[in-house]
């Protein structure tokens, strides 16, 4: 099982980036895929999420609005559309694969906002 992310970067405040996480080794489809992102000194916190049908709930206000989650079962990847930054959205991104009790996490992608 292996979920690797992608996309992370640099970027000036008020622009885009789009996080991907790329999944095999396991049905994809049948597996609710999240995005979390943590800062250091912090507890990771939940940012997006999609369940198997493609139904998303972003979680965290703070980023309503700006940040859109989808996945293509296709391609077995999940993405995460990044908006109108933020110096605040400065972490890192995870994402997470979760089916019952079952949770996969990814090794997570640095997202840096700042001019």
């Amino acid at each position: 099982v292996q979920l690797v992310e992608s996309g992370g970067g640099l970027v000036q405040p008020g622009g885009s980036l789009r996080l991907s996480c790329a999944m095999s080794g396991f049905t994809f489809s049948s597996y609710a895929m999240s995005w979390y992102r943590q800062v250091p000194g912090k507890e990771r916190e939940l940012v997006a999420a999609i369940d198997s049908v493609g139904r998303s709930t972003l979680p965290a206000d703070s980023v309503k609005g700006r940040f859109t989650i989808s996945r293509d079962n296709f391609k077995n990847t999940v993405y995460l559309q990044m908006n109108s930054l933020k110096p605040e959205d400065t972490a890192v991104y995870f994402c997470n694969a979760k089916r019952s009790t079952t949770n996969y996490w990814g090794q997570g992608t640095q997202v840096t906002v700042s001019s």
